[in-house]
């Protein structure tokens, strides 16, 4: 069978990384977020802690420049010997690689990272954003958190920011919320979260029968 992968970008809150768990639990394959940060330290010799300092998110005071001129997502790892070879861009270029290593070595589910991009050329790749409103996203975070309405929600707008950044950054340019990213849109809140799981595992599963009559 060739390998299919599950990508998920999703709003702060939604639970995307709940879905894409349970979801690889009930396919029976791995699912990859942050473990993608230490698979990328290994193989580039860079601290992980600077991974996660950097984890979908842009520097502040570079996130301007950045934008205006957008990262080019098809460019290459630098070597050690680079010059840039601690850099923002550098980190995501090992991450880059990682995910492509797994997308060509196993069927998997990855959240975040920029995957869907990542992997745009490649076939049985299945794109997903999870969203849900901002009141119901605001009780989750202050219920899972146990933090005050205000913390949520300023949290909430920090991390989305964030996210929008990092995205419209390396893809070249695409909005995060754009449903021509994706195959499919979920609302979280409106479907309940194990909903959501259960159609997709109805769904992905059909893309797997597909894949192996190829």
């Amino acid at each position: 069978m060739k390998n299919t992968v599950i990508t998920i970008a999703r709003s702060f809150g939604s639970g995307g990384k709940e879905i894409g768990l349970k979801l690889a639990e009930r396919l029976g394959i791995p699912c990859y977020e942050r473990e993608i940060l230490k698979m990328a330290s290994d193989i580039s010799g860079i601290s992980e802690s600077m991974y996660r300092d950097t984890d979908e998110k842009l520097r502040t005071s570079l996130t301007l420049k950045r934008l205006r001129g957008m990262f080019d997502p098809n460019s290459s790892a630098p070597s050690p010997e680079s010059a840039d070879f601690n850099s923002d861009d550098a980190l995501f270029q090992f991450q880059a690689k990682v995910i492509r290593d797994l997308a060509n070595s196993v069927s998997c589910v990855i959240v975040g990272k920029c995957a869907d991009k990542v992997l745009a050329n490649m076939k049985n790749t299945v794109r997903l954003y999870v969203w849900a409103p901002f009141d119901k996203r605001t009780e989750s975070i202050m219920a899972k958190l146990h933090i005050g309405r205000d913390e949520a929600q300023r949290l909430i707008n920090r991390t989305d920011r964030y996210r929008r950044d990092y995205y419209k950054y390396y893809s070249g340019g695409a909005d995060w919320t754009d449903p021509e990213n994706y195959d499919m849109i979920l609302n979280s809140a409106a479907i309940g979260r194990d909903e959501c799981v259960s159609l997709l595992e109805t769904y992905v599963k059909d893309i797997f029968r597909s894949a192996e009559r190829e």
